[in-house]
């Protein structure tokens, strides 16, 4: 868990060539990402298609400014930085996640990209302190907010929301970003991979109290583990996931919550009563968690099923196998 932290540096890190060469490769990672939505959508919604033909355009734009002015002030060598190598920067969903949700989705994403992509400008604006960098950077900042906006009207053409109805979706993506996703991160991590230590124990000694002792230690370790690191390895600045503190509690308490769900069973001195249980609330766990999934990251039920439930139950199969052995 912990040797994420050593893999990416931190946007604040940065020095202003490489906030350059990280620009420059967003740029045409987003350039590629539109040229496929305007594939996908160029038969059935036409007017969506040349819109993203025309982002496609800007996007081109934007990167040959950014290598001039990389060239003007650090020569033709542009460092090889890109988004998985900066801690809390803004992720793109892959493409084949968002261009089968539908039409809506797709501008949904658009208008998010835009977003981030904005956030991203101003805060690299502040840390450069050539002028004409500077300025450049805030002017693509405000064509990135024009773009935004134009991908939020083509959105809510069908859509239409009233003002409330979009502050409401706003806070809901908000709460997300901030508590469902970590949380959801860690009560997968705390739910399955205590699974395996939890169960040998179990199998291999058949005393409640030793068990019990065993899956609380994994499951507060746990938790300790992936709220600290989910708290430090993005400051929210960029990504706009919210404050570390909140992810990093709602991670470490889920993960913590996720062990202990099937830990708290071997209370029972009965070792065999004691594992029943524990195998039905991990069967409870599992498929809970795969709707949470499904209704909060739209992630297919089916995927989901195969991701979490079959997962889990192969871990928790090792580990009666190991333990039993």
């Amino acid at each position: 868990m912990f040797n994420s932290l050593g893999n990416r540096r931190r946007f604040s890190d940065l020095n202003e060539q490489e906030i350059l060469a990280l620009a420059i490769s967003s740029e045409e990672d987003d350039a590629r990402i539109y040229a496929s939505y305007a594939e996908k959508l160029r038969k059935d919604f036409p007017a969506t298609a040349a819109m993203f033909d025309d982002m496609v355009k800007d996007e081109d734009g934007h990167r040959r400014f950014l290598i001039a002015e990389h060239q003007r002030l650090f020569g033709p060598v542009i460092p090889l930085i890109r988004r998985e190598h900066v801690a809390g920067y803004y992720a793109r969903q892959p493409v084949w996640l968002v261009e089968n949700l539908g039409v809506e989705r797709i501008r949904e994403e658009a208008a998010r990209m835009e977003a981030q992509a904005y956030k991203f400008y101003l805060e690299a604006a502040k840390r450069v302190s050539d002028a004409g960098a500077r300025r450049l950077l805030g002017d693509l900042a405000e064509q990135e907010r024009h773009h935004m906006e134009g991908a939020e009207a083509a959105r809510e053409e069908n859509v239409g929301p009233s003002a409330e109805q979009e502050e409401a979706m706003v806070a809901r993506r908000q709460f997300i970003l901030t508590y469902v996703q970590p949380g959801l991160a860690g009560l997968m991590d705390g739910s399955v991979s205590t699974l395996a230590p939890i169960f040998a124990t179990a199998f291999a000694t058949q005393n409640s109290w030793t068990t019990f002792q065993v899956a609380l230690a994994a499951s507060v370790g746990a938790g300790i583990s992936m709220g600290f690191t989910e708290a430090a390895h993005d400051d929210g600045v960029i990504s706009g996931r919210g404050s570390p503190i909140k992810r990093g509690l709602a991670s470490g308490i889920m993960t913590a919550l996720g062990g202990l769900g099937h830990a708290l069973p071997y209370l029972v001195p009965n070792f065999h009563l004691a594992t029943a249980i524990a195998l039905c609330i991990v069967f409870i766990e599992l498929w809970a968690i795969a709707g949470i999934q499904n209704r909060y990251m739209e992630t297919p039920f089916f995927r989901a099923v195969i991701q979490v439930v079959i997962g889990g139950a192969l871990v928790l199969a090792a580990g009666i196998l190991i333990g039993g052995g």
